[in-house]
């Protein structure tokens, strides 16, 4: 175990500073995740092909989990949301669809205040808007799943806004916030469920990537404890935990599981001991695509955390049990 903890600075005004990234794990919020102040440059080809964002939710209770999100990757835009029925232990609602970047997709570069996130497809309708009151209002309409909510963003614990270099790439940010309060109802297999009692997650992330980019994360969040995790393409930089909704900041993650019986526990936990936890999957959302030119296999298994955390390397472990959350293994060769 390491006593040097890693270093978290508030979060700078642009995530590019004298024409170089502002690397470092960061909290609080961000208006706009702008590269174009970045002094090495490509072709402008290069950069369409290699500048990938996303928005993503997830949000869940007692009775279910859902996960939403809407995504360019420069050249094609795709979109998907499913809802998880926890007690039936079945996916009620799974739904995807690619399309044309600007024609039937877009988004703006702000994460979270002036965030609009948007995808229009045969039979769907989705978006992500910021509105006033400083909520994020989340609407989606499509085959087999209905959703109106709102996230709450007055009052939030602190974000994080991590920023990295990328190999083969340039540079990639990403904002994520823990326990968002939510209002709102979603309708799935012929049922309505009201989420006034979910807890929501918003991760807003930017970046020129490699071609070929493969991560494991895994993501918790209820007001007394969240944490997001990533192992891969942008190393330990996003790795934070919230305890009473104070930022953390966590070592390099390590993820252990069988990639070939993702439903079967894993176990997740950081190299300075400060988080070990056991992940029970309870199903998993997956999807395997293949164009010849491009391709993604990806598997995220829903199910809850126990184990322990510390606050710091000589804290007093803490005790955590049922944390609702999911993990990911995701390789895309876009």
């Amino acid at each position: 175990m390491d006593d040097a903890a890693p270093v978290i600075t508030p979060a700078p005004g642009s995530v590019v500073i004298d024409g170089a990234p502002a690397h470092g794990r960061h909290v609080g919020r961000i208006d706009r995740i702008d590269w174009s102040g970045l002094r090495e440059r490509r072709s402008r080809l290069w950069h369409r092909l290699h500048h990938k964002r996303w928005h993503y939710v997830g949000l869940g209770n007692e009775q279910l989990f859902i996960g939403v999100a809407i995504v360019d990757v420069g050249w094609l835009c795709t979109a998907f949301a499913y809802l998880f029925d926890r007690r039936q232990r079945v996916l009620l609602a799974d739904w995807s669809q690619d399309g044309l970047p600007g024609l039937q997709a877009g988004m703006t570069d702000a994460p979270l205040a002036g965030a609009r996130a948007w995808f229009r497809g045969p039979r769907a309708r989705l978006s992500l808007q910021h509105v006033a009151g400083d909520r994020l209002h989340l609407d989606v309409a499509t085959p087999g799943l209905r959703l109106q909510a709102e996230l709450d963003l007055a009052g939030m614990a602190p974000p994080l806004l991590a920023i990295g270099p990328i190999a083969g790439g340039l540079a990639h940010a990403t904002q994520k916030t823990t326990a968002l309060p939510v209002r709102g109802w979603a309708e799935a297999g012929g049922r309505r469920f009201g989420l006034d009692d979910a807890w929501a997650a918003v991760d807003a992330s930017n970046g020129l990537l490699a071609r070929d980019t493969a991560w494991r994360w895994a993501s918790a969040h209820r007001p007394d404890v969240g944490f997001n995790l990533q192992q891969g393409y942008l190393g330990s930089q996003e790795n934070l935990m919230w305890l009473d909704g104070r930022p953390v900041a966590l070592g390099a993650a390590r993820f252990e599981f069988d990639p070939a019986r993702p439903l079967t526990p894993w176990r997740v936990h950081t190299e300075d001991g400060l988080l070990d936890l056991v992940f029970t999957p309870e199903g998993a959302r997956a999807a395997d695509k293949d164009f010849g030119f491009a391709a993604s296999r990806y598997v995220q298994p829903i199910g809850t955390f126990a184990g322990t955390l510390r606050a710091g390397p000589h804290a007093e472990p803490r005790s955590v049990n049922d944390l609702l959350g999911v993990t990911e293994d995701h390789r895309s060769l876009w």
